[in-house]
């Protein structure tokens, strides 16, 4: 870092959770401040699914992937579980799009406010469309990205999905 460049500073939140301090203050707004002790974090990224389960000790399927896609060129946020893949055409066809893309990374960046392997379900920098698919109310409770590629948070997947403002989908990948 150069002389001239400002040092970052740290929030209250950023000190007391192992949440990106932007996503730890949408919880608190939102009520779930209790929460942030249940946040953890990792020595090493959990940028993927296979990561973050391996980091957390559960099932690919119990990751909740928080994926950014282009609609027609506009932000959509597709929650799904960790072990399936996204069927574009599904998506394409539940929000009667053209065309549908994944997000290069400074839309996701730009729409999210946070980096590809760190978005959060919620606690965005602009509201978007949200998809979440069917799969994953197999659980109890799903682990999502808290914000940077190296923390992760639980919660059942009917609260999840409520606090991002998602519409239950089938848009999983299924096998030909």
């Amino acid at each position: 870092m150069s002389a001239s460049a400002p040092e970052p500073s740290v929030s209250a939140a950023s000190t007391s959770s192992a949440a990106h301090p932007r996503f730890a203050e949408a919880l608190q707004e939102l009520g779930l401040g209790d929460l942030l002790p249940r946040v953890r974090r990792f020595p090493e990224q959990t940028r993927t699914a296979q990561e973050a389960a391996a980091a957390v000790g559960c099932d690919l399927s119990q990751i909740c992937k928080s994926l950014i896609f282009a609609a027609d060129g506009v932000p959509v946020l597709v929650l799904m579980d960790g072990a399936s893949r996204v069927d574009l055409d599904l998506v394409r066809r539940e929000l009667g799009a053209e065309k549908v893309t994944r997000a290069k990374a400074d839309v996701v960046r730009e729409t999210t406010g946070y980096a590809i392997g760190g978005v959060p379900p919620f606690g965005h920098a602009t509201r978007t469309r949200v998809l979440a698919d069917r799969s994953l109310l197999a659980h109890d409770e799903v682990w999502a990205a808290a914000g940077t590629p190296y923390a992760v948070f639980p919660m059942a997947p009917k609260t999840l999905i409520a606090h991002a403002g998602g519409t239950l989908v089938d848009v999983r990948e299924t096998a030909a």
